[in-house]
């Protein structure tokens, strides 16, 4: 492809045919095949198949006596306090558990940054109020500040983590309130931030008081390999500067058992503990403790919740492993594209040139594939380079896989070659 530049018309026109002739070879196939998004496969959640005979009606109590089947323990059982501390490695004093989607969790508590929070005026009430998005990054994380009329402010992604360079200078400006971080096998890159990054971040003295980072912790133990990226722990790391109110951390085991009945789990400093235990009290009387036992029974440790996802990384690796062999394969060295490697998470970040996403979009699409929209991966829908496609590799079968992989390369080469 990198020689498109130096052929002459004839050739580039007999090219474009050939290309084009490979393409419609895939849309004669009438696919349909979905990329679209990180959901576990059915495999994944047949592992976790356990859980179903984990409880009945002999065993429903916890460990201190509560009665699961009833109300109360607002901030849920302490054995899922354990787990969750276990896996975060904070102290289970400073956990709350709740029901299945950590996404609700972060919506609740920019909710009530935004109406009554308790130490500081409502952000609401103050004027132009922003938020760091850290991109490309999670189009649900981007959504709930929309929602919120939160202004989202761009700061690029590197392989170690946000651009701390700029995050420290936008910080200086009293209207930003705060931040989000996927800061292990960050979605969709599939980068860990690095030592460095985390303490940078601890160290912030933020001009807002009230400034908080949303902290998603979502694939803190979603290796694809044993030796797996190592993240250092936001809250020792904070509390060394007196900042640990900043961060506000959030995970689930939505990939680790099932994605639709799951449990989840807020961790924060004793303060921030505090005001949203106030709040909880208004919002609900409690969460479902009966599955929080469910899991507990099965997943008593880190250390068990670590062999159930060498389970999972033995079904994902090969689905990753497959995408990159053919993006190297028929892309590799061509100049048209560039992937991230990632050893974790559940996606590979795919860059284009610039003003060719969404013509690679629309003919996946036309050929029956499902992808990631694009600009989903940057706020508002909007990517300011038309260059990123998010690749989500969990989902379809192997030989879906290695189909989608390759009608993906199909694509962008026809996207390319159309712009010469």
């Amino acid at each position: 492809m990198a020689a498109f530049k130096s052929m002459d018309k004839e050739q580039l026109t007999a090219v474009r045919a050939a290309l084009m002739a490979e393409y419609e070879g895939y849309k004669a196939k009438k696919l349909s095949l979905n990329m679209a998004r990180g959901k576990p496969s059915s495999a994944q959640l047949d592992i976790s198949s356990d859980l179903f005979h984990s409880l009945d009606e002999t065993n429903c109590i916890s460990a201190d006596g509560t009665d699961c089947r009833n109300y109360g323990e607002m901030t849920g059982i302490d054995e899922a306090k354990a787990l969750f501390a276990d896996i975060l490695e904070v102290d289970p004093k400073n956990v709350i558990v709740c029901g299945n989607a950590s996404l609700t969790l972060m919506f609740d508590f920019l909710a009530q940054c935004m109406f009554d929070y308790g130490d500081h005026i409502a952000w609401s009430r103050q004027e132009d109020a922003k938020f760091i998005a850290v991109v490309p990054g999670y189009d649900r994380h981007f959504a709930i500040a929309s929602y919120f009329g939160l202004k989202l402010v761009n700061v690029p992604m590197t392989p170690t983590g946000p651009d701390m360079d700029l995050v420290e200078e936008l910080i200086k400006d009293p209207s930003v309130k705060g931040m989000f971080c996927v800061p292990k096998y960050s979605n969709p890159d599939g980068y860990t931030y690095s030592d460095e990054t985390v303490e940078r971040l601890a160290a912030m003295e933020p001009a807002a008081k009230d400034f908080r980072v949303v902290w998603d912790n979502a694939y803190v133990v979603h290796d694809l390999y044993d030796e797996g990226d190592r993240l250092k722990e936001i809250f020792s790391a904070a509390k060394k500067y007196g900042h640990e109110d900043y961060f506000v951390e959030f995970a689930s085991t939505s990939k680790i058992t099932f994605s639709g009945a799951g449990i989840s789990c807020i961790v924060a400093s004793d303060h921030n503990i505090d005001l949203i235990r106030m709040r909880l009290q208004v919002q609900v009387i409690s969460y479902d403790k009966l599955n929080m036992l469910r899991h507990t029974n099965v997943l008593k440790s880190a250390a068990d919740v670590k062999e159930r996802m060498k389970k999972h990384a033995a079904i994902l690796r090969p689905k990753f492993e497959a995408v990159l062999a053919i993006l190297e394969e028929e892309l590799g060295g061509l100049g048209v594209a560039h992937w991230t490697k990632p050893r974790g998470g559940y996606f590979i970040s795919f860059y284009l040139e610039k003003g060719s996403a969404k013509r690679v979009y629309e003919l996946c699409s036309a050929a029956g594939m499902s992808i990631t929209k694009v600009g989903a991966t940057y706020p508002y829908g909007i990517d300011p380079d038309d260059s990123n496609i998010r690749i989500a590799p969990s989902y379809p079968s192997i030989d879906e896989i290695k189909t989608c992989a390759r009608l993906l390369c199909a694509a962008v080469k026809v996207a390319v070659s159309e712009a010469q």
